[in-house]
């Protein structure tokens, strides 16, 4: 296995990076949150590589704007259900934007965003590069990436400027590092055992200054997600985003809590406990819903902030977000170790 593939030592940018904390992967099958087959394992631990041809396929009849690293084994990982609809991660885009527009904008190279198992159909990469270029970097170039080599070949029809498929799975089959990857709704498959290996090989995929992971979940129409942001170093915040509208309580949002988390969701874990403290600062601020569900929202954030370390402010909030830094919800015994 290449080196920068496992959590003892993800190489990112030209460093190590180790993950742990979830201990080795195991045979198990997860529970829960979409389960269904993790493929095979290797001795030692690790994602066996998905059944299916090793060759790359990119858009033909454009443009290649994207070098294609060449592939000397089958893609790793295992083909997700491709379930997608347009507009489904517009909630993840808008945040991406913000969030890392300036680290985009920085680059000396026109930045390169990777959006990791899009689905049956090209709709989110299509979304991705519209949004990115008109919010974030006009010279954005994104890389549609499918372990799937049908969905491969149903996208090419789409591809144009700034926009190339390709086959592959977490090893990225990208020349170079990339300044994002955004994986939504791709980890809900495997097992909870698994994530740190998956990040490891995906953060060593990123570029060492700016390089941003968003990894995360969300329902079928995009009212509700939660994702995790990660840096070449490790995992930094967590999210939470809703349409407002749609919200009961906060602690909805756990149905869609990352594979990291979803399972964690128990008594004693500090998940848990943040939930908890969401749903309690929720109804203490029932007298602003006479103000609408937003004023609702930014009460119980500025409620919450005082005991958790909120990374935003109000005009985040706003937008029917919440972040929150990733150590103060992190399972028990995870950590995270330089190498």
């Amino acid at each position: 296995m290449p080196a920068g593939c496992l959590p003892g030592g993800a190489e990112a940018g030209g460093r190590r990076v180790g993950f742990r904390g979830l201990g080795p992967p195991g045979p198990g099958r997860g529970s829960g949150g979409g389960g269904g087959s993790a493929g095979r394992r290797r001795a030692g631990g690790g994602v066996a590589p998905a059944a299916g041809p090793g060759r790359g396929a990119g858009s033909r009849g454009a443009s290649t704007l994207v070098g294609m690293a060449p592939r000397m084994t089958r893609p790793v990982g295992s083909p997700t259900r491709g379930t997608t609809n347009p507009n489904r991660l517009r909630r993840m885009d808008r945040w991406i934007a913000d969030a890392h527009g300036a680290d985009l904008r920085r680059a000396d190279a026109p930045p390169v965003a990777v959006d990791l198992g899009y689905g049956a159909a090209p709709w989110t990469a299509v979304e991705l590069l519209d949004r990115l270029r008109r919010d974030a970097d006009p010279r954005t170039r994104v890389v549609g990436v499918e372990i799937d080599p049908a969905r491969v070949a149903a996208a090419r029809p789409y591809a144009r400027e700034g926009l190339s498929f390709a086959h592959g799975g977490f090893e990225v089959p990208v020349d170079g590092p990339v300044a994002l990857i955004r994986a939504a709704n791709v980890l809900r498959q495997y097992d909870e055992e698994q994530v740190a290996d998956v990040w490891g090989r995906l953060c060593g995929r990123l570029a060492a200054r700016g390089g941003l992971l968003v990894e995360g979940t969300c329902d079928e129409i995009g009212r509700r997600h939660v994702w995790v942001a990660l840096g070449p170093e490790g995992p930094r915040t967590v999210t939470f985003a809703t349409r407002l509208g749609s919200l009961e309580r906060p602690s909805d949002l756990a149905e869609r809590l990352p594979k990291a988390l979803i399972h964690r969701n128990v008594p004693g874990e500090p998940v848990h406990a943040f939930l908890r403290d969401f749903d309690r600062a929720w109804a203490a601020a029932a007298p602003y819903a006479s103000l609408g569900a937003r004023q609702r929202w930014i009460a119980t954030a500025s409620s919450l902030a005082g005991d958790w370390p909120l990374t935003d402010g109000r005009r985040r909030w706003r937008q029917g977000e919440l972040t929150v830094r990733w150590d103060a919800l992190a399972p028990r015994g995870w950590s995270t170790a330089s190498g």
